[in-house]
């Protein structure tokens, strides 16, 4: 496969082709990508709303929304408009900077993470030499508002919740880092776009998954935590803590918090599918597609099918585990507080270490399977 090029690059030298000064052109691109983060990113979450009531609305047997739009389709932005026009209460006693700042610190880190998502070969928004670093340093911010909403309440269930999620950051970041760390040592490399294209030689055979089997479980079962989805959705226990730290919030506050929830889980789900199921790469390699058809890889209409078959593939393989994480919440109970952390801190932490060692190990001894 060629290597990939990001948008980046491509629309600063299209517009320089033009006659446009490279400076101009910087400025003109600078919006564009926080607009792609929005609107990519909102698709994603209505569409995983949407789902999640569905498959809840299955597991439970009902029907679930039916009548907004064909099957429902429409309810999330319904949900969307209502809590845009619901009004906005700031507790008599709570600290009005901290109360606002926490929602905005949970999202803004999310949505910046998309950033270094590939969704197809040529399809990135910027391909950052350093894309895992910044996406691990960004991660860790969020726990820092959730933290600082549940202080700024001036509510003791919300203090819990905050203090809930700093303490399950805490123990499931080092094994998330690590986990990718191993990752990033079979690849050579900290851009998204090389990892994928290291897992593209022999279609599903050299997938990260295969290699990293490890690594992938902890990186599913870290990544469940980091969304505080269910089994680990205790900063938000509502039979123990109302609501946790977001007891207080109401109007668009809360629907930062709302949204940042999906929008995290549909970048975890996205990260695995880059990470460990070779991004937009298909199961057949795209070559030997090519060869049994007869045709050359130059070829127009093969290069438009194989950019839709990635963009297809990294979506399905994203939403299969989307599909997943919304399964678990809807039959798996929720463990407890000291549970969480022993996972984290007695087995994860350990296991990660030994994985990240193994694969040091093993690749010096089989460099040609692992990377070397």
């Amino acid at each position: 496969m060629n290597p990939g090029i990001d948008l980046q690059g491509s629309f600063i030298k299209a517009l320089a082709d033009l006659g446009l000064p490279a400076g101009a052109a910087k400025a003109i691109w600078m919006p564009i990508p926080m607009v792609l983060m929005l609107v990519v990113a909102t698709i994603g979450v209505l569409v995983t709303v949407w789902l999640e009531r569905k498959i809840s609305a299955a597991v439970q047997q009902r029907i679930g929304p039916e009548y907004i739009g064909p099957l429902g389709i429409l309810a999330p932005a319904a949900d969307g408009l209502k809590l845009l026009f619901k009004e906005d209460i700031l507790p008599a006693k709570a600290d009005p900077i901290l109360f606002t700042l926490g929602p905005v610190l949970v999202v803004v880190p999310v949505f910046a993470s998309f950033l270094i998502v590939p969704f197809g070969q040529n399809l990135i928004i910027s391909d950052v030499g350093v894309a895992i670093f910044l996406w691990i340093s960004l991660s860790s911010i969020q726990p820092i508002g959730l933290l600082m909403a549940g202080y700024a309440s001036n509510n003791k269930y919300s203090l819990i919740g905050g203090l809930r999620a700093a303490a399950q950051s805490i123990s499931y970041e080092i094994p998330l880092a690590l986990s990718v760390l191993a990752v990033v040592m079979m690849s050579n490399s900290l851009s998204t776009l090389d990892i994928v294209e290291q897992q593209s030689s022999y279609g599903i055979l050299s997938w990260n998954v295969w290699r990293q089997p490890l690594g992938f479980i902890i990186f599913w079962i870290a990544a469940l935590a980091e969304c505080e989805r269910l089994p680990f959705d205790l900063p938000e226990a509502e039979e123990e803590i109302v609501a946790g730290y977001q007891t207080e919030y109401s109007g668009m506050k809360f629907a930062l918090f709302y949204l940042g929830s999906y929008v995290n889980l549909v970048l975890s789900a996205l990260l695995i599918a880059v990470l460990y199921l070779g991004g937009w790469e298909s199961p057949i390699p795209v070559e030997l597609l090519g060869s049994w058809l007869g045709v050359s890889e130059t070829t127009p209409w093969l290069q438009v099918i194989t950019a839709t078959l990635g963009i297809t593939m990294t979506l399905l393989k994203a939403y299969f585990f989307v599909f997943l994480a919304i399964l678990m919440r809807w039959t798996l109970p929720r463990v407890r507080i000291d549970q969480l952390l022993d996972l984290g801190w007695k087995f994860l932490l350990p296991v990660s270490l030994v994985n990240l060692l193994l694969t040091a190990a093993l690749k010096l001894a089989f460099p040609f399977a692992f990377g070397g």
